[in-house]
């Protein structure tokens, strides 16, 4: 089972519109409501391809009990700490010439909400075969919180991969996870110093983690192991929302974690399932179609 960790839940909501006029009167041609967090996220395309998945994290409010609702609707199996705050709400506005996403903070979370949270994330590494910390963390969370759920998981004997972004990202290194997935912006972000992706991914995996993956949108990825590198390209651009597309790359990452494939199979696999969601309308879904002739015409290459 690969167990993915969404500490800052949210709902999601998507606005399909035309041409927005910033400044005044838009109509909605559709809304999308639905579960999201990047943790869900992936454990929608894990629970899609058939593995078993299960989502935890913390929950609160009229907003979390929606978003438990919807993922128990959709037979995403979800276990997740209550919290007395409510959980955040995002919004994204999707017009033909591009997307725009607003995230609010999140509850404001107490020591004792992260310590309950810690007990019950202990209790559920018994069934995992991998675990996903990915996503912001809610206000009130220390910022080494995920270098902690990494080193208890890694106690246990089970790999964690690790999507964050600034502080988040740079203190999870020291929990030595299996593998973090940043992408370009939040790579330059920790690596400033660097202008080659190979070289601010090598320094990341100096600092702790084994491995590290940086999606690169239309670009596909890049991987830096200890075993090598591999750049994968995807061989046509794919149109559609973005938002997304890095977590059903980390499904692909964590498949690839538990069933031991070969880093150049792994990075393929990974690249056409966020490559496909791309092609999705929504945030956790993937085309199959898509996935399926992408996954045969990824070509991935070595980096001397």
């Amino acid at each position: 089972m690969i167990l993915t960790v969404t500490l800052n839940l949210a709902l999601d909501v998507t606005y399909l519109v035309g041409d927005t006029e910033w400044g005044g009167v838009n109509r909605v041609r559709a809304v999308h409501r639905r579960a999201g967090g990047k943790g869900v996220n992936v454990a929608r395309v894990l629970a899609a391809l058939g593995h078993d998945v299960l989502t935890t994290g913390l929950a609160g409010g009229r907003t979390g009990e929606a978003v438990l609702t919807d993922l128990s609707q959709a037979g995403v199996p979800a276990d997740f700490t209550p919290v007395g705050a409510e959980s955040r709400t995002t919004l994204v506005v999707s017009e033909p010439g591009g997307h725009t996403l607003f995230n609010e903070p999140g509850p404001e979370v107490t020591g004792d909400d992260l310590g309950r949270f810690t007990a019950h994330f202990r209790s559920l590494l018994g069934r995992a075969d991998a675990v996903v910390l990915s996503g912001s963390l809610p206000p009130g969370t220390p910022v080494d919180f995920y270098a902690t759920l990494a080193t208890v998981a890694a106690d246990r004997g089970v790999p964690a991969i690790v999507d964050a972004d600034g502080p988040f990202l740079r203190h999870a290194l020291s929990g030595r996870p299996a593998i973090v997935k940043p992408n370009a912006a939040e790579l330059a972000r920790a690596v400033a110093h660097l202008s080659s992706r190979h070289e601010q991914a090598e320094l990341l995996r100096e600092a702790g983690a084994q491995a590290v993956v940086v999606s690169l949108g239309a670009e596909g990825s890049l991987a830096v192991t200890s075993g090598g590198a591999w750049r994968a390209r995807v061989p046509h651009d794919v149109v559609g929302n973005p938002t997304g597309a890095g977590d059903a790359l980390v499904a692909g990452l964590a498949l690839g974690l538990v069933e031991g494939t070969p880093w150049p199979d792994r990075l393929r696999r990974a690249t056409a399932l966020g490559s496909a969601a791309v092609a999705a309308p929504v945030a956790g879904d993937f085309d199959p179609g898509v996935y399926d002739s992408l996954r045969s015409a990824i070509i991935v290459e070595p980096i001397a």
